[in-house]
Parts: structure tokens; C-alpha cells; sequence
């Protein structure tokens, strides 16, 4: 049987790092990545066929599960007609309905391939219709790897130490203000300064790359306040969080309106799509109607849509959000008491289907304090629990993500091996 050691020395030999995503290659945590084979329900099998129960759901799209009948049966079907065709198609038109239905700040909505190229997007159409240059960013926040937003980003970076990435000259973020999140007199100063030239604020609603990080009570109304009294737009980046946390997204749970949206993951059903959505008024700068350009071969791809439609449907049954949002409590809240009774200093959040582990007496509200936890305790943590057979985010920077296939057992079953795990770790001095 080919195990996973063999197969990650072969990938090192063809692919940077053996891997196509940074995060992947377990750096921060150490040992070897496992190379997954089939998975179904809450769980995945690695190519050695050991079993996990799994947390990171491909880092958030999973959230009917892995292999969800309904879905992979509208992929069947629509992979029997082709693959992509470079034009327009009904599905297209249907999955833009669907999300518009659902978030009443969306107006009109374009489909592209990735969350890179809808935050990328978003910036750019944001400079097209306010005619303005700067942008506000949030330290630890990630917004895919687009030049202008790899300025102390979060996720894979984060991980791999690098505050930011080679290869991207400073005149391309010149106009960058990075800025720490949920810190309001950070906001006032940047628009004291430079406010006739700010185009937007941009900002993970939760943000979910430097671990799970709330905003503070007030912080998201702020944003909206200030870029409405400058002129300047607001973007949510729901990329994670968009049909994560509740049926009208971030913006319906704190009932904040942004002026722009992306989009990605659960909105693809686990395939490779993304989307930007606002008002008409400003959609109608976009190509081929306005001066602002995208465009995209394989935008709107029909296998992609069909997942997506797929899996929103669902997602309207009564009581889904209900149940996924009490089963990730249930998972956080004992997994803090577990913690904290093995003596260790450990704390939990959760919002919606995503939560947050953090070796620390507290709960982050910034990259600093986030940054701050015990990240070496985490990465026993990590193997035990990945020993075990518990799949984790390999990163102590990363939110965890729950599915509606995670029931009580699964999450009991989770319990007993960390309550196992934890009384190890309490036997560890760092």
C-alpha cells in the first residue's frame, strides 16, 4: 500500500512544496500531510485508508457534508451535457437569482472562478466607481493573493511566518492601508488623513484567516458609518463566511449592509467558483456595460453552478442553520470545558457552522492577540488529535468548520478523544 510519506515525497518532486496550497504542506505544525482519498458525511479517508472526522469541510464549502447525494447527482447531470462552453447558460442565471433572493444588499451579481478573483474584483470596481485610489485593509485579514491585499494577510501566510509576500513591488501597495481589526480610532485617523482618496474598506465581516476573530460589538456598523459619511464604499469579504453563519450571510446575522460583496465556496458546493455582488448602480461599472474590466473563460462554469444550486437549496430547509449553528456550540463549549478542567489555559468561539480553538486564557480580538496564543501547544494538540483520528485546520491561524452531518455522536465522539488528548497536554511544559 502506497502511504502518505511516499506520495508527498513524489509531489515534492513535481510541485512546489509537494503541495498547490501553502497551508497544505503542515510547515507550522510539522510531520507529514495527508493525502486524501475519498470522503463522505462528516468524515474523509486518507490514501492509507485511516479515518477522520473532519473540521476543515475544504476549508468551508463542505457544509451539507462530503459527497452530499443531491449534489453529486446535479453534477452527473450536468457534466452529461459539457464540461464548460465559453458562453451563457440558464444556470448561470438561476444560481445569481438564488444568492440574490437571499441577500437583499445584492442587487445583480457576476460570477468568477475563485475568491482571489472576486475580492480582486471588488477592489478594482471600487476605484472604478468612487474614482479614488487607497484602500483599507485589516492586519491578519486574507483576501486571496492578489498583489494590492498581500499586505499582513492572513491564512497560509500567517502560517508560513511571512507577514506579507515576495514578489509584490511596493508601488502596488502604496495605496494599501493595513490597519488592525476591530480598532475603531485606527479607522478615524486613516480618514483624518487620507479620506478624499480612501475607495473602500475591505474586511472579513468574521474573519476567519488569523483563527475565528469576532468583530467587536459596534465595529462593522462603524465601517458602514464612516465610508457612508466619506463617500467611500464598504466590502464585505464573505468568502468564508457567505451561507456559513447564517441564511443572509454575515451581513443579515449583524444587520450591517455592505455596498459590495464576495463570494465563494459554499456557493460552488466544494467546486471552483466565486462571485461579486452589489447594488445595480455600481454593478453597472463592470464590463461590458461599464469602463471596469473582468473577464473570465471559465466564469459561471455549468458543472460548478450546479453544485452551487444544489447545495443552496438545502440550505433553505427549515431549522438547517438552527441545528448546524447548536451542534458548533456544543462542539465549542465542551471542548473549552475540557480544556480548562485539564488544566490548560484554552478557549473557544464559534459563530454559525465555524469555530475557533485558541491556547489562551481568552478569546483574540485582533492578529496581535491571536498571535499572542500558545502555537506550539497547538501543534500537539494537532497530531494527537490527528493520531486519533480528528482532522484540524494544520495551522493555529485557521477557523474550524462543522457540517449538518456532524451530528451529536460525531461531536461526542470528538469530545472523548479530546478529553483524552487534553490530559496529555497537560503534561507538557512549554
Amino acid at each position: 500500500m502506497i502511504s502518505n510519506k511516499d506520495l508527498f515525497e513524489r509531489a515534492q518532486k513535481c510541485i512546489p512544496g509537494g503541495v498547490n496550497s501553502p497551508v497544505r504542506a503542515f510547515l507550522s505544525v510539522g510531520g507529514c500531510p495527508r493525502f486524501i482519498k475519498k470522503a463522505y458525511g462528516p468524515y474523509i479517508w486518507d490514501i492509507e485508508e485511516n479515518k477522520y472526522i473532519d473540521y476543515v469541510g475544504s476549508w468551508g464549502p463542505a457544509i451539507l457534508g462530503h459527497s452530499n447525494p443531491e449534489v453529486i447527482n446535479s453534477v452527473i447531470e450536468a457534466a452529461k451535457n459539457g464540461l464548460s462552453f465559453g458562453a451563457p447558460t440558464e444556470g448561470e442565471t438561476e444560481l445569481a437569482e438564488l444568492i440574490i433572493s437571499r441577500i437583499p444588499s445584492i442587487e445583480q451579481i457576476r460570477l468568477v472562478s475563485s475568491g482571489t478573483e472576486a475580492t480582486m474584483t471588488a477592489i478594482r470596481l471600487a476605484r472604478g466607481f468612487t474614482n479614488k485610489t487607497k484602500i483599507i485593509k485589516f492586519e491578519g485579514c486574507y483576501h486571496g493573493h492578489s498583489d494590492s491585499l498581500l499586505v499582513k494577510a492572513g491564512s497560509g501566510l500567517l502560517t508560513l511566518g511571512q507577514p506579507t509576500s515576495s514578489g509584490v513591488p511596493t508601488s502596488f501597495i502604496k495605496d494599501t492601508i493595513v490597519l488592525e481589526f476591530n480598532n475603531t480610532e485606527s479607522v478615524e485617523k486613516a480618514f483624518k488623513q487620507h479620506g478624499k482618496d480612501i475607495a473602500c474598506i475591505i474586511v472579513e465581516p468574521v474573519a476567519g484567516n488569523m483563527n475565528l476573530v469576532k468583530p467587536k460589538e459596534g465595529f462593522l456598523r462603524f465601517l458602514r458609518d464612516i465610508c457612508t459619511q466619506n463617500d467611500s464604499l464598504l466590502i464585505f469579504d464573505e468568502v468564508m463566511t457567505g451561507f456559513r453563519v447564517g441564511p443572509e450571510c454575515a451581513q443579515g446575522l449583524f444587520g450591517v449592509s455592505p455596498d459590495i460583496t464576495t463570494l465563494a465556496k459554499i456557493i460552488g458546493g466544494g467546486l471552483p467558483v466565486g462571485a461579486i455582488g452589489a447594488r445595480k448602480n455600481i454593478m453597472e461599472y463592470l464590463a461590458p456595460q461599464g469602463g471596469v474590466y473582468q473577464a473570465g473563460t471559465l466564469s459561471g462554469n455549468p458543472i460548478a453552478v450546479a453544485a452551487g444550486i444544489a447545495t443552496l437549496r438545502q440550505l433553505s430547509k427549515p431549522g438547517f442553520y438552527e441545528n448546524l449553528s447548536k451542534n458548533t456550540q456544543l462542539l465549542s463549549s465542551e471542548l473549552q470545558n475540557i480544556g480548562r478542567k485539564a488544566g490548560l489555559k484554552f478557549s473557544t468561539d464559534y459563530i454559525g457552522g465555524m469555530f475557533g480553538i485558541y491556547f489562551s486564557d481568552s478569546v483574540p480580538t485582533s492578529f496581535i492577540e491571536s498571535s499572542n496564543c500558545n502555537s506550539e501547544l497547538f501543534k500537539y494538540f494537532f497530531h494527537e488529535m490527528l493520531d486519533e483520528g480528528v482532522y484540524m485546520a494544520p495551522s493555529s491561524f485557521e477557523a474550524g468548520f462543522l457540517s449538518s452531518t456532524h451530528d451529536e455522536n460525531v461531536i461526542h465522539k470528538t469530545l472523548d478523544i479530546a478529553e483524552k488528548v487534553f490530559n496529555r497536554l497537560k503534561k507538557i511544559d512549554m
